[in-house]
């Protein structure tokens, strides 16, 4: 189990302190804990220490929680779901907010966490406000990272339209994993915005004013994921018809190549069945260029049934443009975007913002708002 703490004074940046379960003389103290189902033991005895529910702490690695705001008069459990570092996967943050500590537990690291931990050690306005505003800022970074996912699926779908129009072979495949991606997205996404409404409009003397404000600019984020997302889905779904479509087209041209075969060689077989019938009296039967006429003639009646074909059009070979790169990634690169803060007036990155693999580009975009940093 992994504990670190910071300690928060009004006007200053944050300071790593110890942890500890008393609380300081003067301003509040964030603890942030990794820890797994192998450390519940130690998480009971902490959440004693601190004065939270055991019940609710061996919860956080015993089950796997959707978003959800859990009142419990001297503290609140608000879960959140963020985007995983490296894979389209959530994994739950679960937060204890009371009036002058934050308490969050997670079992694997949360780039979400790390960025504004990272933020209100160096940026004093990051570190303004009380428990609740922290919160706040974190729910808007890890809501923010599961919008990237959607910025991705816009580049990876004009691919898969490509695809799709190609009727290419691997289409299938791809379109699964880009929908594996947005279910996964999508179980996260919708519970989280409910939660995110339900803090926004809460009249808990935990929340205050300004955390209210917050909570609401965060909740306009998630709704425009959840939006996104079942805007995603539908465009999959008028994807998978033109990949229908297209797959249907290429059927129905093997069709007619296979139909204009056999009608060049049906008259063909008829003439040969007819200089193979068993008389005597058979004409140019006796002559010895009777073949030579016999199969000029057949070549003429194929050279003139290829030629009537191509004049309709049946031969004519259908146009395409090339696949593109191989996908089979899903919506991965969204999951590689680092966590990123963007205000009015600052600017965190921890590499660039833009990530590039082949056609594919991720990128999480955060704009100024009513309650960014300022």
């Amino acid at each position: 189990m992994l504990i670190r703490a910071l300690q928060f004074v009004s006007g200053e940046c944050a300071d790593e302190v110890a942890p500890t379960h008393g609380l300081p003389q003067s301003g509040w103290m964030w603890i942030d804990i990794t820890a797994g189902p192998d450390d519940i033991d130690d998480l009971a005895d902490l959440a004693e220490q601190l004065g939270l529910d055991t019940l609710a702490v061996r919860d956080t690695v015993e089950d796997i929680d959707l978003p959800k705001v859990d009142d419990f008069g001297t503290f609140m459990l608000v879960v959140l779901h963020a985007l995983s570092e490296d894979r389209i996967e959530t994994y739950e943050l679960d937060c204890f907010l009371s009036e002058r500590r934050l308490v969050t537990i997670h079992e694997q690291r949360s780039p979400s966490v790390d960025v504004l931990w990272d933020g209100v050690l160096s940026r004093p306005e990051l570190a303004s406000g009380g428990p609740d505003e922290a919160l706040a800022r974190l729910a808007d970074v890890a809501t923010r990272r599961l919008v990237c996912v959607l910025d991705v699926f816009e580049d990876r779908n004009d691919e898969l339209i490509e695809r799709a129009l190609t009727a290419d072979a691997d289409f299938l495949m791809e379109i699964t994993a880009v929908r594996a991606d947005l279910a996964e997205l999508r179980r996260a996404v919708h519970p989280q915005r409910e939660a995110l409404d339900i803090l926004r409009h809460s009249i808990s003397s935990l929340i205050s004013d300004g955390g209210r404000r917050r909570f609401s600019d965060v909740f306009d984020t998630a709704s425009r994921a959840a939006q996104g997302v079942d805007g995603a889905r539908t465009a999959l779904a008028e994807t998978l018809d033109a990949y229908r479509g297209a797959e249907a087209r290429q059927a129905t041209e093997v069709t007619k190549v296979l139909t204009v075969y056999a009608a060049i060689m049906l008259p063909l077989s008829l003439v040969a069945g007819f200089f193979g019938m068993n008389f005597v009296d058979l004409p140019l039967l006796a002559s010895p260029a009777g073949w030579l006429i016999v199969t000029g003639f057949m070549a003429f009646i194929a050279i003139l049934s290829l030629g009537v074909f191509v004049s309709l059009g049946w031969t004519r070979r259908t146009s395409g443009r090339s696949a593109g790169a191989i996908l089979g990634r899903g919506l991965v690169e969204a999951a590689r975007t680092p966590a990123q803060l963007v205000g009015a007036v600052f600017e965190i990155s921890t590499m660039p913002m833009r990530s590039v693999a082949g056609s594919v580009t991720g990128a999480l975009r955060t704009k100024p708002t009513e309650s960014s940093d300022e």
